[in-house]
């Protein structure tokens, strides 16, 4: 099944079920561009024989990135770059669509900006929690800004000749925010019952769904928990599914956690237990009844034989993250039979934190590895050294930033 062909519901044909995550990779040249390693990954990824690629996240809005490295694509962005980009990641009859992404109050504070979220409810991560901006609670004419922001961005991904759009409602950004009752305490239509909370990514499906052809890919992914005692919760997730049943979605992707519990990388704060790869399935499973679109899950996937489990369930698609940053071309060795399993390297430091950190400075490291030629050098022995060298190099890319800003 794996590598067999299947049609989204918008027709287009995906060559196979393998998809590769988005990932962030912080790789914008200056005016947060993509950048020709950038492109070279992703062309790199196209040959490597998955079926979608999805990209990292591209931010709708100059003033609120997840990172000083990442993608924004507006009105003042150099299209001819992102056709490049969407040129190069569809070779090999592989389509690539843009993941967009506001962080909300997930944004460094060393970008000096002021962070938006549903209510003026900062991120609990103890120390490190200083090294985010602390954020105001967005008025009903910034959430309208922000519903354009998102449109805009979407026309011109069109435009540069990308398969489509995904919609970031997880992992704490700034939509997941919304549905969230730990981190939305609005008293309007957009806060208090689930219905109000889920009003803002109801209303930006149908509103890209109706501004865009339907020939062009729209995907939502989607928190199956918070993973945090009193957060969006499971069933929230299932109810929400439902509600997204008639917007004609392409597929929903499943995921969950957010910066405080990074359930992403295996990790909760509620005390749940994970299953060590596909972690998301068993919510897939139960999903399998009530969604009237395809569903993909993303979560610990680096063997064949947990992919193939995945798609023996119903769900329609496999994503893939880590693995692919570890092995770009893992779904062609996959098909040529070689039975790799993709694995990061452990980092022993005490705080969750740091941990979750290296492993973001390592995935991003191979990633630039793999988009130009890097020295190798020995990470799993010098983790401390690696980690700060890639702090050292998001302060330089936040310089940039302000710098490019005006700052």
């Amino acid at each position: 099944m794996l590598f067999e062909a299947t049609t989204l519901p918008n027709g287009l044909v995906l060559k196979n079920r393998l998809v590769k995550a988005a990932m962030e990779e912080n790789m914008a040249a200056a005016g947060q561009n993509p950048s020709a390693q950038l492109i070279e990954l992703y062309k790199r990824w196209a040959l490597g024989g998955a079926g979608l690629l999805i990209s990292g996240n591209v931010m709708v809005s100059r003033k609120a990135l997840t990172g000083p490295g990442g993608v924004v694509l507006d009105a003042t962005s150099d299209l001819a770059l992102f056709k490049n980009w969407a040129e190069a990641g569809q070779q090999n009859g592989t389509k690539l669509i843009l993941q967009l992404n506001h962080p909300g109050r997930q944004m460094p504070a060393n970008l000096g900006q002021q962070a938006l979220a549903p209510s003026a409810v900062a991120l609990d991560l103890g120390q490190f929690s200083k090294m985010f901006a602390s954020p105001r609670a967005m008025t009903l004419e910034d959430i309208t800004e922000f519903k354009q922001q998102f449109l805009v961005s979407s026309q011109l991904a069109l435009q540069a000749g990308f398969a489509g759009v995904q919609i970031h409602a997880a992992h704490g950004y700034l939509l997941s925010q919304f549905l969230s009752p730990l981190v939305n305490q609005r008293q309007d239509q957009y806060g208090g019952s689930l219905e109000n909370r889920a009003r803002l990514v109801l209303e930006l499906v149908s509103l890209l769904r109706a501004e865009l052809p339907p020939s062009f890919m729209i995907s939502l992914k989607l928190n199956s928990a918070d993973f945090q005692r009193g957060g969006f919760s499971a069933e929230d997730a299932k109810q929400v599914l439902l509600w997204l049943n008639p917007l004609a979605l392409d597929f929903v992707e499943l995921s969950g956690g957010s910066y405080e519990a990074p359930a992403m990388q295996g990790d909760s704060r509620d005390g749940s237990t994970l299953a060590r790869e596909a972690y998301f399935l068993d919510f897939a499973k139960e999903l399998q009844q009530e969604a009237q679109m395809p569903l993909m899950v993303t979560g610990g996937i680096r063997r064949p034989e947990v992919a193939e489990q995945v798609l023996q369930t119903g769900v329609a698609l496999v994503g893939i993250a880590t693995a692919l940053a570890l092995v770009p071309d893992l779904p062609n060795r996959w098909q040529q039979g070689e039975a790799l399993s993709p694995v990061l390297p452990a980092f022993r430091f005490g705080k969750k934190p740091l941990q979750a950190l290296a492993k973001m400075a390592y995935t991003r490291l191979m990633l630039r590895r793999f988009g130009q030629a890097l020295p190798f050098w020995s990470i799993r022995r010098w983790p401390l050294a690696m980690l700060l060298l890639d702090q050292i190099r998001l302060a330089l890319l936040a310089r940039r930033y302000k710098k490019q800003l005006g700052l």
